[in-house]
């Protein structure tokens, strides 16, 4: 079983290089935000339990969505690991993932990071506002602001995984091919040790 956190800013490719890992390493990719359109949708316990939250205008409970990612987990045996999206996003949900791995017996393996230049990740964003139906993706100031509060909320998460030592930064900048091989390069040493 291999878990990877990958890791970046809006803009910096991460959606990209996510369906490319997916589809090289047999990984079931977790987004959190799926995760909780599908419990609400198939009207599971957790899903009506975070609806009742966020029609409040409650942000849903670490608990609820880790208990969506436990049932993730139970429904995926086969699969050769989890590529975590969106998750974790405070230093409080990285500690419950880890329990959580943990009391099956794994681990998160990697954190990959994409370091793309604040101005490199404004010029793709306003790029692809021009062909995307995202409003966020037109305006310059909500761009570095998402990118900011990006910064702001991953550092903890970061610092967490660092003292373990599983945080690797990849250039974000270059082609698709050349980030996609420097991922799995990072993927490959960890598998092979």
């Amino acid at each position: 079983m291999f878990n990877l956190i990958l890791f970046g800013p809006p803009g910096s490719g991460k959606g990209t290089q996510s369906e490319r890992l997916i589809s090289r390493y047999g990984l079931k990719h977790l987004s959190t935000g799926d995760l909780l359109r599908s419990e609400i949708a198939n009207q599971t316990l957790l899903g009506l339990e975070a609806k009742s939250f966020m029609d409040r205008g409650e942000l849903v409970p670490d608990e609820v969505v880790i208990g969506m990612i436990r049932s993730a987990l139970d429904a995926n045996p086969q699969a050769k690991g989890f590529l975590f999206d969106g998750f974790p996003r405070t230093k409080a949900q990285s500690e419950a993932l880890d329990t959580l791995l943990s009391t099956r017996g794994e681990a998160i393996n990697v954190v990959l990071a994409l370091e793309v230049t604040e101005e490199e990740l404004v010029k793709r964003l306003l790029n692809r506002g021009l062909t995307s139906d995202r409003s966020d993706d037109r305006d310059e100031q909500v761009i570095r602001a998402r990118i900011a509060e990006y910064h702001k909320k991953t550092t903890a998460v970061a610092d967490h995984y660092r003292q373990f030592g599983k945080v690797v930064s990849i250039k974000g900048e270059g082609t698709v091919d050349d980030i996609f091989d420097a991922l799995c390069g990072e993927i490959e040493k960890r598998k092979a040790a």
